[in-house]
């Protein structure tokens, strides 16, 4: 019975069934709306571009982020995580690798959108896929180093979800801390700053806005920071002084960056938004709508 199971240090019921509340919802609106941006773009033929390929793997990675949350909202009615240590560490590679791979593809995205827009070179399938293998193998590789002792795979807070170990704050961790957040974090975040800079000139100079800019870091810093400044502040301080509920906020903002994307980079994009409409509905759109460009 969830009675026997006693509730998380710092956390009351209500706590615990909000959090879970949170994840479940995020995690099964996040799941349903990349599940329908994946199999419109394999459905909808027109939707079969290279660049368009970024977002579907993007949306790849936001569904695995989504069922790392819905495995963790379980967890939280349970009131206690039951797939054991092995469980743990198997949740916690899964969701590093959806996470980081959804950070690589929405740089790879902004580094696509920078060349549609400023130097009309139009991604080829050869260049998109192999960007695609790399990212993948990349950030499996920084996933597994946890497994085999760089870095370790520990509870959250409410303990119902696993993640990067940051209670410890040790040279095991900020040595893998470091390096890792440079190559997944931080050089994502300049091509992303760097790319929708050079768009927003663009743009002026065209008097011709596709888009906001800046709205793409602003989504990226809101769902990713939070995580990022908590992970550096246990590098040189305990992290188990911020209170636990504090430290949950972090989870609960990474998880809501599946729908975030869905509504930036599928929904907010005129050409995929058009397929999946078609896809949905079965309404034929006419070709132009549904070309090898943003919006």
């Amino acid at each position: 019975m969830v009675s026997s199971y006693p509730l998380p240090e710092g956390f009351s019921d209500f706590d615990v069934f909000s959090l879970g509340s949170c994840l479940l919802v995020e995690g099964l609106l996040g799941f349903f709306l990349n599940a329908v941006t994946v199999v419109a773009f394999l459905k909808v033929r027109e939707l079969r571009t290279p660049s368009n390929f970024l977002v579907f793997s993007l949306a790849l990675a936001d569904m695995g982020i989504s069922m790392n949350a819905t495995i963790a909202a379980f967890s939280s009615f349970l009131r206690y995580w039951p797939y054991g240590s092995d469980g743990c560490q198997t949740h916690g590679f899964q969701g590093f690798v959806t996470a980081l791979a959804s950070i690589h593809f929405v740089a790879a995205i902004a580094w696509d959108r920078y060349h549609q827009y400023c130097t009309r070179t139009k991604l080829q399938w050869s260049s998109a896929i192999t960007l695609a293998v790399f990212i993948w193998l990349f950030c499996a590789f920084w996933s597994a180093m946890p497994l085999i002792g760089w870095g370790e795979y520990d509870y959250e807070p409410l303990r119902t979800c696993c993640t990067l170990d940051y209670s410890k704050g040790d040279r095991n961790y900020v040595s893998y801390l470091i390096p890792m957040a440079i190559f997944n974090m931080v050089i994502q975040v300049f091509v992303v700053m760097s790319s929708y800079q050079s768009i927003a000139e663009k743009f002026k100079k065209t008097g011709n806005p596709r888009f906001n800019p800046s709205t793409p870091l602003k989504a990226m810093l809101l769902c990713w920071g939070p995580y990022g400044i908590l992970a550096f502040y246990a590098a040189v301080e305990n992290a188990n002084l911020v209170s636990p509920k504090l430290r949950m906020m972090a989870p609960i903002l990474a998880k809501t960056c599946p729908t975030i994307n869905v509504f930036l980079y599928a929904l907010g994009n005129e050409n995929y938004r058009g397929g999946i409409w078609q896809f949905l509905t079965g309404e034929k759109i006419e070709a132009p709508q549904i070309e090898n460009k943003s919006k």
